[in-house]
């Protein structure tokens, strides 16, 4: 990865967390649970935040595992499971708090780490090996892709 689709993916993983909020701050509660016409079974925009939530939470340890640990394992989770389980039904305000708080610590930690902290890698339990550099092409993509599905949910193009 050079240092320009590094400087690029910084500041999409930066802008996600007010691109997710914009997406979803006028949609009323009806909005938020109307299941999305073009994606049968997809997910509601108020369940997407809520996963978006927990995968930041998520991906926040799997980053410090990676840059604090020798070769750690990076477990899966079941998405599914979270949705079904962590009751996707409740009010999004928190959920958006702490995919703000787990992008905003995060990036403080992303925009100090030197050429060998970009190179530290681990193995992921599902894809193999797994690294710094593919962490943060995933989660830069993440919210972005998010942000779209809920704007699709909608009905809305952006």
């Amino acid at each position: 990865m050079d240092a320009t689709e590094r400087a690029e993916l910084l500041r999409q993983y930066a802008t996600a967390a007010d691109e997710i909020r914009a997406a979803v701050e006028h949609l009323s509660d009806a909005e938020l649970d109307a299941a999305p016409a073009d994606e049968p079974g997809g997910w509601t925009a108020r369940q997407v935040v809520h996963h978006l939530a927990d995968s930041e939470m998520t991906s926040a340890i799997r980053l410090r595992r990676l840059l604090a640990e020798d070769d750690p394992v990076i477990a899966a989770y079941d998405e599914e499971a979270f949705a079904r389980r962590l009751h996707y039904d409740r009010p999004i305000g928190p959920s958006l708090d702490a995919l703000a708080a787990a992008r905003s610590t995060t990036l403080q930690i992303l925009e100090r780490l030197s050429d060998e902290d970009w190179a530290r890698t681990g193995t992921h339990s599902e894809s193999g090996p797994y690294g710094v550099e593919d962490w943060l092409r995933i989660y830069a993509a993440h919210g972005r892709d998010h942000a779209e599905q809920i704007r699709r949910a909608v009905g809305v193009r952006s």
